[in-house]
């Protein structure tokens, strides 16, 4: 390892020099992979540099009968001169990338085991080395090696123009003419060819700018770039035209304009003219027309200002960040967590929305950093989302609502969009507000990619940018600089995609027209972003002060639907319940077996409509016990629910009196056999003297009302439902070891004497006339009849007798084996 880094030192310090040395046999090479398994692993290049890496997968695909010219290059990961030149060639392909139907670029690692067969084929014996294969290269090709090629991405282009100028038969078939042209050609172009537009880019003989922006645009369809150097003097004198380079639109019958742009050099006329009317990419349809209004199944257009930020994006971008790519996630846990929390706190700190956004991000933030666990669920954090504890002026407006970020079709731009926008948002105010750490932002954006994002070839090319150049931030400008800088590297990767929306090209942003004097070009031509001018620009177009708040909701009406949806969805969890409580209740009725048939809900309504004419015949004999009552009354001074009006005076009857009422009403009809079917019975243990203390006298003379006899189960309130009506009897069920249960009848026909009568003799403790040793007498008796009594009395006392008979026999027989002594 030191001999090795000591070479390469050497090399970079000679500046030209290669890392040559002769190509080492297989076994050596393989050795050198076990030292180094993490650089020829990764390598120096990824999927989102635009560059083939070449593999023994893919390379004869590539480099063999291939339509298009490969550049390609032969490193080794462990070179550190290799390492230097990968961010140019980085450079380079992102330069060209509107090249590539005519010349692609690729690299190998040569330092790789499985690589070892590929460089050694191309007899490659330094690093680094770069080769041009042509289109339709046969697969015993070695490649034309270009010998001490440039360090430098505007040199490296005009070279790769050379060799495609002398390029052998058969031409690449993207590739458009690059030798200038003639008035003659120009005037056979435009009869054999139909085509919108026919630029002409006039420049001198040493110029590249005219080939540069051929191959610019040859993926756009309607436009045809010629050269056409100063020396034409047919055309230059026809067109008038003094600057060399300049650019002009030439037309059937002999019309021309020149081209307006702010610098005549190749990325302006490749910009403007890839904007013309009419210029599409190939194969793709033209931008629609988003002036007229979608039909009515559709979401209507908004008109917007495209230089200006909308806080209706915000607000969307944060409820699909929070509400829709989160809730993938059913439980975060471990560093997810980690990322959520720093995610929520920069939003909470540095997100600049209304008042009611704020007041939730802070809830939010507050509740997650109360978790000290090391994961939770998301359904716990939905309840916070949606402020289900109903905290004032708290709320996030629910779904999108996308302005700015709005594409010409459904699945294009609006939250890849709207995710950079708050991002870019975050950075501004972040050293507007003046920040402690200038990676704070930039560290909680990767994260949250990372972990959340829902494109994972996405997160896997931003995570390959940040892990590459993150580490050289330093201060809150270099920060906003950063991801402004690979926003536009993402653009240019997937420029021309399937998800480019053909209204909003990917491009080097801002535009020429949004801020001029960002673009200025070098003394060689090439252009170059003016970063005393795009900084002050990032900082102005994403501030605060400058965000627009059209489409939003007001915030009362927010926090209205906000309300509305809570309501609705505490109903639906009523209703839930309730539909769990039924079926409970539905599964005990089938679980416990019936003692005796269920009376019918038709047989119970008729009942119910026959006591009711009854009650009417019943009326006058009611009179009499309500006097009764009342004197019952004056004897326990209590009260009841039900008031009596008598004398002027309102005064209600006792739970006593009420009973005497009940039974007083039940005189025509037999009584029922007792019957517990649709009963529920309880399932914990009743404590006989609790029950008859508690709930024979506050719930059973309960049952007795002025007009009829109410139901009585042993259900508690709220899950009472019509069934047979009981009584407390006096007996004890051996069955079910509780109180028994009989059935109060309404035309049970008993006087009221009677009834007082067996109640003194089943140990009511209620009467005046019991002695105090009655009284005790009579609640031990309660629930027993005088059998129960005899019986329990005759098994004490031959109980008693068994065990007295055992104790004598052992007695006897204890006695009978005791050893004798004998005395002497």
């Amino acid at each position: 390892m030191a001999l090795r880094r000591g070479r390469a030192t050497s090399r970079r310090a000679g500046e030209t020099r290669e890392c040559q040395g002769e190509m080492a046999p297989a076994t050596v090479w393989f050795c050198l992979c076990l030292l180094l398994p993490s650089a020829t692993e990764a390598g120096l290049y990824s999927t989102s540099d635009q560059v083939i890496s070449l593999s023994p997968g893919n390379v004869e695909s590539v480099l063999v009968n291939s339509s298009a010219a490969i550049i390609a290059e032969f490193y080794a990961s462990w070179c550190g001169y290799c390492i230097t030149f990968s961010p140019i060639y980085k450079r380079l392909a992102r330069d060209i990338r509107e090249w590539k139907p005519a010349v692609n670029l690729a690299a190998v690692d040569c330092a790789a085991a499985e690589n070892i067969k590929i460089c050694t084929n191309n007899k490659i014996t330094s690093y680094p080395t770069i080769k041009f294969f042509h289109a339709y290269s046969m697969a015993d090709s070695k490649g034309q090696l270009l010998k001490g090629f440039p360090r430098d991405v505007r040199l490296l282009r005009h070279t790769i123009i050379d060799i495609l100028e002398g390029h052998e038969e058969p031409w690449p078939p993207a590739c458009p003419p690059l030798e200038p042209t003639s008035q003659a050609e120009i005037d056979s172009f435009l009869e054999t060819n139909n085509v919108e537009h026919l630029a002409l880019i006039f420049e001198d003989a040493s110029s590249y700018v005219g080939r540069e922006v051929t191959l610019d645009l040859l993926q756009f369809e309607n436009i045809a770039v010629r050269r056409v150097l100063s020396t034409e003097e047919a055309l230059v004198t026809k067109l008038g035209v003094t600057q060399f380079p300049s650019c002009y639109l030439y037309y059937p019958g002999g019309n021309f304009t020149r081209l307006q742009v702010n610098i005549e050099a190749r990325t302006f006329y490749s910009y403007t003219l890839q904007r013309l009317p009419g210029v599409v990419r190939s194969g793709k349809p033209p931008p629609p027309n988003t002036g007229v209004p979608n039909n009515s199944t559709e979401e209507p257009w908004r008109p917007f200002n495209r230089s200006r930020v909308y806080m209706a994006d915000l607000e969307s971008t944060l409820h699909y960040s929070l509400r829709v790519e989160l809730a993938a996630h059913t439980v975060i846990r471990r560093q997810a967590l980690v990322s959520l929390k720093k995610y929520i706190s920069v939003l909470t700190k540095y997100f600049p929305g209304r008042p009611v956004v704020m007041n939730l991000l802070k809830a939010v933030n507050s509740w997650l950093q109360d978790q000290t666990g090391n994961e939770i669920s998301y359904d716990a954090l939905r309840e916070i989302l949606d402020n289900s504890a109903q905290s004032p002026d708290t709320a996030l407006p629910d779904g999108v609502r996308w302005v700015g970020c709005q594409g010409s079709q459904p699945h294009l731009r609006r939250y890849p969009c709207g995710v950079w926008t708050l991002f870019h948002v975050l950075t501004v105010q972040a050293k507007k507000i003046g920040g402690t750490d200038p990676k704070e932002v930039l560290s909680a954006m990767r994260n949250y990619v990372r972990y959340f994002f829902g494109c994972k070839p996405c997160a896997e090319h931003f995570e390959n940018m940040a892990s590459e150049s993150l580490g050289e931030v330093n201060k809150f400008s270099s920060g906003v600089l950063w991801l402004w800088l690979r926003h536009n590297q993402v653009n240019s990767r997937i420029a021309g995609a399937l998800s480019e929306d053909p209204n909003f090209p990917k491009i080097q942003w801002p535009s020429p027209e949004m801020c001029p004097s960002c673009h200025t070009v070098k003394a060689n031509g090439e252009h170059w972003w003016n970063y005393e001018v795009v900084y002050p620009f990032l900082l102005s177009y994403f501030s605060r002060d400058r965000i627009l708040t059209d489409y939003l909701e007001d915030e009362s009406q927010v926090l209205a639907q906000q309300r509305e949806k809570h309501a609705s969805q505490q109903q639906a969890v009523e209703a839930q319940k309730h539909g769990q409580r039924k079926a409970r209740e539905a599964l005990d009725s089938m679980t416990h077996l019936p003692t005796q048939p269920t009376v019918q809900p038709e047989e119970e309504e008729e009942e119910e409509e026959e006591e009711e004419e009854e009650e009417e015949e019943e009326e006058g004999q009611e009179e009499g016990l309500q006097e009764e009552t009342m004197a019952d009354e004056e004897v326990e001074g209590g009260e009841g629910p039900a008031a009596v009006e008598m004398g002027g005076k309102t005064s209600e009857p006792t739970p006593w009196a009420r009973a005497e009422m009940e039974v007083g009403k039940g005189r025509q009809r037999a009584p029922r056999r007792p019957s517990i079917v649709g009963m529920r019975m309880r399932e914990d243990i009743v404590d006989l003297d609790s029950f008859v203390n508690q709930h024979f006298k506050a719930k059973a003379l309960h049952l007795a009302a002025p007009s009829r006899v109410k139901q009585r189960t042993l259900q508690r309130k709220e899950e009472r439902e019509p069934g047979p009506v009981f009584g407390l009897g006096m007996e004890l069920d051996a069955g079910f070891g509780m109180v028994g249960l009989q059935p109060v009848d309404t035309d049970f026909e008993m006087d009221v004497a009677q009834e007082r009568k067996k109640r003194e003799l089943a140990g009511h403790y209620f009467g005046k006339e019991l002695s105090h040793r009655g009284r005790w007498m009579s609640v031990l008796s309660i629930g027993f009849s005088k059998m129960d009594i005899s019986l329990c009395v005759i098994l004490y006392f031959l109980s008693t007798v068994c065990l007295l008979a055992v104790y004598l026999f052992l007695n006897n027989r204890r006695r009978i084996r005791r050893v004798k002594v004998a005395l002497p």
